[in-house]
């Protein structure tokens, strides 16, 4: 294993390690006014890290850790596949629970170890 190879898995294992820890709050959604529906649901089709609420709208969060930004921000690496995928996933967990919603949003939600056993923490609203 490369040593950028075991920094991703470091990062990975750090961002899984926030899941178990209620990374939505951790991650300051529910202050900004987000409630939140559900974690780490889980279709045939894929994943959604984060499903929330903001009044009317369906707000499906994506959450990406790196260790730097030497290949790019977290942010970068949610691809106009990964967003269609996200808003494919969003449509059928409205259908799995049987609620509506009048709009669905994308947000991404960017982690960069900062070495030191913190975070610096980037919320993007409505991505895609």
């Amino acid at each position: 294993m490369t040593t950028t190879q075991s920094r991703a898995a470091a990062a990975a294992r750090i961002g899984a390690g926030l899941a178990r820890q209620k990374r939505a709050e951790l991650l300051g959604l529910t202050s900004c006014g987000l409630r939140i529906l559900d974690r780490n649901w889980r279709s045939a089709d894929g994943e959604i890290d984060i499903v929330a609420a903001e009044r009317r709208v369906l707000v499906v969060c994506e959450v990406k850790s790196r260790t730097s930004t030497r290949y790019g921000s977290p942010l970068e690496a949610v691809s106009r596949a990964k967003r269609a995928r996200l808003r494919r996933l969003a449509v059928q967990w409205l259908n799995a629970h049987g609620v509506r919603f009048e709009q669905v949003r994308i947000d991404v939600v960017g982690l960069v170890y900062d070495g030191t056993g913190g975070f610096t923490v980037e919320h993007v609203r409505g991505v895609g």
